[in-house]
């Protein structure tokens, strides 16, 4: 399809629930009935507290406020907080609640069931046999736990997100560590790690080389597969002004989501909110999976125009020459034909690209989820490289992380592959080598769970359950561990699925606003955020914060080794560790003293030096990918007139923080519950459906039936799912280098039920 590029992508066809732009009214009407109703006391309370957003890592709040970003800028909370907000000062599940609820009756609840429980206040156990979870003894959970822990370290395990905070990470880390264990699984395992790994590989670092203050002086910004109206909403803030001054925004996404087309912003009230603030300059809509073909393309066009930075690839870049030639020497049928986008786009897109001062480049998991994920980002920075859009302000390379410290726990150490400056470092502490074997990261943690190769696991907040494919061999996996102990503030459906052979202990914490103690959380520009101490809203609840419960765990089973473990309470004592730890980190052994929030040293890039070995970044040559899709017969079925196969993209609905669901429905894709399969209106007709008709969607691990079909503005051969509920139909696969499952490019069959 040749067609002139505008802002309105090719396939913009939506249905009439949507709304005209994303954000708006909505926003406000849920603000006031949230702040005024009878939580709202508590919710104010919560939003003016001195900590970090408990919601995606564009992080606000700190010492400077709970309204305010690391510029100082006020007014930077949303939707999302307010949600996250919302149900941690739930009241409590109540005492008798689990005595009178089987765990198979708890198995049938949904995300926002589970949600909707309210917060855990004591802790429980289910024991083998038993078919109800019953409260226990915090002398008992230390017993079982310094047990299971003190099996042979290659058989235990932790998994992580970023609810914790950094002191709790470090601790964390540093314990799996002392024992002998690398098996330190992650949530970012199953999202941004291709991200990591090809920064790695490129730059020497692993995070955002760019941050709030330089995106504030660029004056395009590439945004590819993000959903950031919903998933990172303070960051069209920043679109918007970008906007205002003059600046282009090309948004690369297969489904048109109304918020990147117009958005309205609170923050901006007069000339946003209602009409909305005009977002995509470019709106391109390649074939999911095909992104490394698309910005191939857009590096031929750069050539053919003659806007290569050659002085800056000759002096600052490795590999340029074979990068150049690879994007030189394919056809624009080729190009085209695999990613779908057509030519004349493409070209406007490198337009765009080379005719700015300044580019950062954004993504999100609409990149990293994709069995070539990791050649996905080189193709990113490839570009951002080939025209010069790189290593100053105003430009750069930024994964967009959706949860709040997911990036700290990296930066703790909680992975699988430890940077050598801290691996130096711990080995000085513990007086002794940590060659330690490979690790498990989390589809590897899987596996070797199904294969009955892990006794005990800690959970550090997280759904595992929940968030990996294939529900079935999840469930199954973990039900081989002994042990699994789950430190959580909410209960969610891991908990009443992801069961252990023996014992599985769920263990009430305190959340990020509630610590006796201050603690710190990292954004996703690089900015350390220090939270001040708080306490709980719930009364007589028998809760333990995750430093103090690690801490205990970890003198236990180490004595004194080789830290005073229960000194570590203190949380400063962490923080002193840290700095002496984590590269970059260094001001953190005196942020209790000057209350100074910062950016991590050595990380926001503004001359064109790298951390590799030559200080040259190195490019990467980029396979343009085979995507074809299997036929019916591969699912079981004869080839029939009711028959699809589609490329399925897995993903959040706007009220929902991971798998946690806050609302039913999307509104901003008109999908009014979580049973629905959006769909390209020419794709469904093809095999005579209409709107609101019923479907199986059968993938190659089982299938849901009686689906909604939704029309939507998705390219044809694409379709959406919500995220936790499809993963139970379709396997792992992963990309190889970085272990993250294609959630993004699912094939799978649809097909009628009249």
């Amino acid at each position: 399809m040749d067609t002139n590029p505008q802002p309105q992508p090719p396939f913009h066809e939506t249905n009439e629930d949507t709304p005209e732009i994303g954000g708006g009214l909505p926003v406000i009407e849920y603000w006031a009935k949230h702040t005024l109703s009878p939580q709202g006391p508590k919710l104010w309370k919560t939003l003016l507290h001195k900590s970090a957003c408990l919601s995606c890592s564009w992080g606000t709040g700190g010492q400077k406020g709970g309204f305010t970003n690391e510029e100082g800028e006020k007014l930077q909370r949303c939707m999302k907080s307010v949600e996250a907000i919302s149900a941690e000062i739930q009241p409590p599940v109540p005492a008798h609640f689990f005595e009178t609820h089987a765990i198979a009756d708890l198995q049938q609840l949904s995300s926002l069931e589970a949600d909707r429980l309210g917060r855990l206040s004591f802790p429980v156990i289910l024991r083998a046999g038993s078919d109800h979870y019953e409260r226990i003894s915090w002398e008992e959970i230390y017993t079982i736990a310094t047990a299971a822990f003190q099996k042979s370290p290659e058989r235990v395990a932790s998994y992580s997100s970023g609810r914790g905070s950094n002191e709790a990470a470090f601790l964390l880390q540093l314990m799996l560590r002392t024992i002998g264990s690398n098996n330190l699984a992650d949530c970012s395992d199953l999202c941004h790690a291709p991200s990591t790994t090809a920064l790695q590989s490129m730059f020497g670092t692993k995070t955002s080389i760019v941050s709030l203050e330089s995106l504030k002086q660029a004056d395009c910004v590439v945004l590819a597969g993000a959903n950031s109206p919903s998933n990172h909403p303070r960051l069209m803030n920043e679109l918007i002004k970008l906007r205002d001054r003059g600046g282009k925004v090309i948004v690369i996404n297969p489904i048109m989501e109304i918020g990147l087309v117009k958005f309205g912003s609170p923050a901006f009230p007069v000339k946003s909110l209602i009409p909305g603030s005009k977002i995509a300059s470019l709106y391109l809509q390649p074939i999911p999976g095909s992104d490394v073909a698309l910005f191939v393309g857009i590096q031929k066009a750069l050539i053919e125009q003659g806007r290569v930075d050659r002085t800056f690839l000759q002096a600052h870049t490795e590999g340029w020459e074979a990068v150049l030639e690879q994007a030189r020497s394919l056809s624009w049928e080729v190009i085209t034909t695999t990613c779908g986008v057509s030519q004349t786009e493409i070209q406007a897109a490198a337009t765009i690209i080379g005719t700015s001062k300044g580019v950062v480049f954004g993504w999100a998991m609409g990149i990293t989820q994709h069995t070539n994920g990791v050649d996905n980002v080189y193709s990113i920075a490839n570009t951002a490289l080939i025209s010069g859009q790189i290593a100053r302000m105003g430009a750069g390379v930024m994964p967009v992380r959706g949860h709040s410290n997911v990036q700290g726990f990296g930066s703790m150490g909680v992975t699988v592959k430890l940077k050598e400056e801290i691996k130096q470092a711990l080995e000085k502490l513990l007086g002794r080598s940590l060659n330690l074997p490979k690790g498990y990261h989390t589809r590897d943690l899987i596996e070797a769970a199904e294969a009955g190769k892990v006794d005990s696991l800690i959970c550090v907040g997280g759904n595992l359950y929940g968030a990996n494919p294939d529900s079935t061999q999840a469930k199954r996996a973990l039900g081989n561990i002994d042990t699994i102990i789950y430190l959580a503030t909410k209960p969610n459906i891991g908990h009443f699925n992801g069961l252990a052979k023996t014992n599985t202990i769920l263990i009430p914490v305190l959340n990020r606003f509630e610590n006796p103690h201050k603690t710190t959380v990292e954004s996703g520009n690089n900015f350390v955020r220090l939270n001040d101490e708080g306490t709980t809203h719930l009364k007589g609840a028998d809760l333990i914060s995750e430093v103090e419960f690690l801490t205990e765990l970890a003198h236990r089973l180490l004595g004194d080794y080789p830290v005073e473990w229960r000194k570590l309470q203190d949380t400063r004592y962490v923080r002193q560790l840290i700095a002496k730890t984590i590269p970059g980190y260094e001001k953190i052994a005196t942020i209790d003293d000057t209350q100074e929030e910062f950016t991590i040293s050595d990380r926001i890039v503004t001359k064109p030096h790298f951390k590799t070995p030559s200080g040259k970044a190195k490019m990467l040559i980029t396979p343009l990918p085979t995507l074809t899709l299997p036929k019916p017969e591969d699912f079981g079925m004869s080839e029939s007139a009711n028959t699809l196969v589609l490329a399925l993209m897995t993903g959040r609905s706007y009220s929902q923080h991971n798998t946690v669901v806050y609302k039913v429905g999307d509104q901003y894709r008109g999908m009014p519950h979580r049973h629905c399969i959006l769909m390209n209106r020419l794709e469904a007709e093809k095999i005579g459906l209409s709107e609101h008709d019923r479907v199986t969607v059968q993938g190659d691990a089982g299938k849901l039936d009686n689906v909604e079909v939704i029309y939507g503005a998705v390219r044809i051969g694409a379709a959406l799912m919500f995220y936790p509920e499809v993963n139970v139909i379709f396997k792992a696969k992963t990309e190889a280098r970085s272990g993250t499952p294609a959630f993004k490019r699912v094939p799978v069959l649809v097909y009628s039920e009249k």
